[in-house]
């Protein structure tokens, strides 16, 4: 069994925190990425004591972060950290292995799906147009970060040829705890997928369409076992949605293949973005690295074909025979979480309640943005106090909710048609919809960003601290910079963190406390019910100067400025900091500098010091990143 989680470090003011956000969240993973410390040093030519002396040379106490030594590389800090899951991935990729990729010298996984459907085009055909082996019983859509009937490509395909085939339309969702593992899904994001799971099934059974739910223990056995239902199920086309880390693409390659040999077609289609990745290139042909000329050509190449906005239409009710023929796959079960990724009863209920699940909750939503707040989006997205974003993303991340539709009811509600025209906040909201599309780009043409590795990776070579007091205070909100603790406590509480704050507290992390970047991209993505891995990455590459069109390494945020500027009366950090909420605006923003009764009242209430002054914490980093980039590449 797993470790039992810690309760919520907020109770006092449990019934506001649950009124927070109504509807975006996540709470914190069971399991640590950290475990039993090692007896070595963690860093290279350092003996342990030397190595605890520089991390605590600010006043702060603490360990290094040290996992389980396993089948790690003890020459490298991070391995040591255990930056890598050895249970399913490799070690960390080389610098060089990296410039590789960049010159084309190796295979990129799209290039590889790519491949698979230019080599089995003809075969395919063939079988779409049942000159071979008749048409079967069925069609198949399998569903994945698409839990939705609406504007669905795939699904609308599988439809359209069950339609012209005469034949019935079977879903199919295959649950992979090890999946989950490996990817660092949080628990409430696995629940908000199952509750939404549950809520599809239902919408599907009205048009008399099946939804087969399985689980398959065993990650590497998923394409073998959904091989042998569509054989058990005499079907010749199955379809889905390409999602775009590179595992999954490789996966859906040897689909293609395995599925051909036993005379089955497998299409995969592009439906994650609005543009698919790889579609937009610069004058001479290459891939952007930058988002402000990508995004002036995603508009442009969205003006110029107008269609890929349209909604795809939803399925047909199948034929009446299908439920007698398939009534077995009408009875199967929504699964409960599995024990890695299980929550309280108390969890449950707050999750549910703050982030309804499934479709209809989504555009429910969307539709509520667009009408009472889209319009001061632009003056008011940056405040977290003022709950005014969309926190739609939970349903795109678990694709309740397509890209395509939102930014299609966005420019409905617009003054012009121009994507990039019309009103500030809905062309602003667009915009961001966008960024999403853009992290996804670079994760297909840059691979290696989702293998440990940075986009900048010769910043592999900065020397990062592994403290585990810092982390640790990080993790549980008590650095005693208080909008980063406010931030943090949210997050554990509701599962989701504001944009503004996602910034602030990266930035913190690994500019401020120095510690390697990557162990805060894992703690969001294991506790974010929002999770999703290009536009995390995309994110802590951003603030921690190491990703694509990052800001500059020596741009380093203030959080006691940025506290008083996005939260200028301190309403958040009251919220989730109860041991300040006796203090004032402005001493709340840093109580302790402020002296007087707000000094008092925070060391009273139990409310830490600053685990970092600011100023050596800014010159340390400058220091640290001059000189890790500077060099040679690992």
């Amino acid at each position: 069994m797993p470790p039992k989680r810690k309760s919520s470090s907020i109770p006092a003011n449990a019934a506001s925190a649950n009124n927070y956000t109504d509807a975006s969240g996540s709470a914190p993973n069971k399991r640590s990425r950290i475990a039993k410390p090692l007896d070595k040093a963690f860093t290279k030519g350092e003996s342990p004591a030397n190595s605890t002396a520089r991390n605590t040379e600010n006043g702060a106490p603490g360990e290094p972060v040290e996992k389980d030594e396993g089948d790690f590389d003890h020459s490298r800090p991070e391995e040591r950290a255990g930056i890598v899951d050895r249970r399913y991935y490799p070690a960390e990729m080389s610098n060089e292995r990296c410039a590789m990729y960049n010159s084309n010298e190796i295979t990129r996984p799209i290039e590889s799906l790519e491949k698979a459907l230019k080599d089995t085009k003809q075969g395919r055909e063939k079988v779409q147009s049942g000159k071979e082996g008749g048409h079967g019983d069925a069609v198949v859509h399998w569903f994945k970060r698409d839990l939705r009937i609406r504007d669905n490509t795939g699904l609308s395909k599988a439809a359209e040829l069950a339609k012209e085939k005469g034949v019935g339309l079977i879903g199919v969702w295959i649950m992979s705890p090890q999946d989950w593992e490996a990817h660092l899904v949080s628990p409430p994001k696995c629940d908000f997928e199952l509750r939404s799971v549950g809520l599809l099934k239902q919408e599907l059974a009205e048009l008399d369409i099946p939804l087969h739910i399985e689980t398959v223990p065993e990650r590497k056995k998923v394409k073998e076992r959904l091989v042998e239902l569509v054989q058990e199920w005499n079907v010749k086309n199955v379809f889905c949605n390409l999602e775009y880390e590179p595992d999954e693409l490789r996966r859906e390659a040897q689909l293609i293949r395995m599925m051909l040999e036993k005379g089955v077609s497998f299409e995969p289609y592009h439906d994650d973005c609005v543009v698919p990745p790889g579609n937009l290139k610069t004058g001479g042909g290459r891939q952007y690295a930058v988002y402000s000329p990508w995004y002036r050509a995603w508009v442009a190449h969205l003006h110029a074909h107008p269609h890929l906005l349209n909604e795809r239409p939803m399925p047909e009710k199948n034929p009446a025979s299908v439920r007698q023929k398939f009534r077995k796959l009408f009875d199967s079960k929504v699964p409960d979480l599995p024990d890695s990724k299980s929550l309280s009863t108390e969890e449950k209920e707050r999750f549910q309640h703050l982030w309804p699940a499934g479709e209809a909750a989504a555009i429910d939503r969307i539709e509520r943005f667009l009408t009472e707040k889209v319009e001061k989006y632009k003056d008011t997205r940056n405040f977290p106090a003022l709950n005014s974003t969309g926190r739609v993303s939970v349903h795109h991340a678990a694709g309740t909710l397509s890209a395509r539709t939102s930014v299609r009811m966005a420019q409905d509600v617009n003054s012009a048609k121009k994507l990039d025209g019309g009103k500030e906040g809905v062309k602003g909201w667009i915009g961001e919809v966008a960024w999403r599309d853009f992290y996804r780009h670079v994760l297909v043409n840059w691979p290696y960003v989702c293998m440990n590795k940075p986009f900048k990776y010769e910043y592999t070579n900065i020397d990062w601290e592994y403290n585990e007091a810092h982390f640790t205070a990080w993790k549980e909100g008590r650095t005693g910079y208080p909008i980063v603790d406010a931030a943090m406590r949210c997050l554990n509480h509701t599962g989701y963190m504001h944009n503004r704050l996602r910034m602030i507290t990266a930035s913190f992390l690994a500019k401020h406390l120095l510690l390697d970047w990557r162990l805060g991209e894992q703690f969001f993505i294991s506790h974010l019910i929002d999770g999703d891995f290009a536009s995390n990455n995309g994110g802590w590459g951003f603030s921690a100067s190491t990703g694509v069109d990052p800001q500059p390494y020596f741009r380093i945020f203030n959080p006691w400025t940025q506290s008083e500027r996005f939260d200028e009366q301190g309403e958040f950090i009251r919220l989730w900091v109860k041991e300040l909420e006796g203090v004032d605006a402005p001493a709340i923003h840093n109580p302790y500098l402020a002296g007087g009764d707000a000094a008092k009242k925070a060391k009273k209430n139990g409310y830490p010091e600053p685990v970092v002054e600011h100023k050596f914490a800014r010159e340390r980093c400058l220091a640290r990143y001059k000189a890790g980039i500077g060099r040679e590449t690992a």
